[in-house]
C-alpha cells in the first residue's frame, strides 16, 4: 500500500497557487492579513470592505504589525520599520501611523 501510495503521489494534481479564502491576491475581499499574499489587508475607512493590498514601501505611511489583522494603512515592507506611535491608545483608537524606515539609516 505505502509503495502504490509513493508511485501515485506524482500523480496528483499539485495544489493551486491561489485559493478561495487563503493566499488572495492584490484587491480581492479579505476578513484577516493573513489571507492575503501579501499579508496585508486594508480598509480605507470604518465601514469599508478591506481588500488585500500590498505592503508599504519606504517612506509610506504605515501601521505597527499587530495581531488584529485589518489596517487603515499597510505595515512595513521586508526589511523596513514602521516609526509610529506604539501605545495602547494609539491601537486602540487607531490614529497610530507611521513612516516605514530602512533601520540601517
Amino acid at each position: 500500500l505505502l509503495l502504490a501510495l509513493l508511485l501515485l503521489a506524482p500523480a496528483l494534481p499539485a495544489p493551486h497557487d491561489r485559493g478561495l479564502i487563503i493566499n488572495l491576491d492584490t484587491g480581492e475581499l479579505c476578513m484577516n492579513s493573513f489571507q492575503c499574499k501579501s499579508r496585508c489587508c486594508h480598509r480605507t475607512g470604518g465601514l469599508s470592505l478591506a481588500r488585500c493590498a500590498p505592503k508599504a514601501a519606504e517612506s509610506q505611511e504605515c501601521s505597527p504589525e499587530s495581531l488584529y489583522g485589518v489596517y487603515y494603512k499597510c505595515p512595513c515592507e521586508s526589511g523596513l520599520s514602521c516609526d509610529a506611535d506604539k501605545s495602547i491608545v494609539g491601537s486602540i483608537i487607531n490614529n497610530n501611523f507611521g513612516i516605514c524606515k530602512d533601520p540601517r539609516d
